[in-house]
């Protein structure tokens, strides 16, 4: 499924070009490089952050120790944070995506399979605007397939975010 989607993405950002950065925590980095499959890309992906642990995710994209407290790493306000803190280090890049999650096993029941996604998009030089921020409950049962799974959800409203940016 995610190489059709990266087909369409593809499709979709040669057609009107802009330039793509992710932040990635559940799924360690294997947005950008589902994407990084594609020969060309390079005009497009600008890259990803992988901020697995918490440390990293205040460090290199300043999401607040209070939000962690408050929110958890798994949450829509840590997503948000991340894809502005993302933004905010790439400047070149037009579209951001986080994902963080909790894909298992040892998840607390609450969090088991869920995924935070949140995009935002430069207007002018210096203004990041959220587009959305969304909870997904992924349907497969173990690690790996949820792992995929995430991968197809951001890719999936990747290309829809693309599609309505015209």
């Amino acid at each position: 499924m995610s190489q059709r989607l990266v087909r369409l993405v593809w499709d979709e950002l040669r057609r009107n070009p802009r330039r793509i950065v992710f932040a990635e925590s559940c799924t360690a980095g294997l947005v950008a490089a589902t994407l990084g499959k594609r020969p060309g890309i390079s005009e497009y992906l600008c890259g990803s952050m992988v901020t697995y642990r918490e440390p990293v995710k205040q460090e290199w994209l300043g999401v607040r120790p209070g939000t962690l407290k408050r929110h958890t790493a798994v949450s829509s306000a840590t997503a948000i944070e991340m894809v502005r803190g993302v933004m905010r280090k790439t400047e070149e890049a037009d579209w951001g995506l986080s994902v963080t999650g909790h894909l298992g096993p040892g998840a607390p029941e609450e969090l088991d399979g869920k995924i935070y996604v949140a995009a935002a998009r430069r207007r002018g030089r210096s203004r990041i605007e959220l587009v959305v921020s969304e909870c997904y409950h992924l349907s497969q049962r173990t690690r790996l397939r949820r792992r995929d799974e995430a991968v197809a959800t951001v890719l999936d409203l990747l290309l829809e975010l693309l599609s309505n940016d015209r």
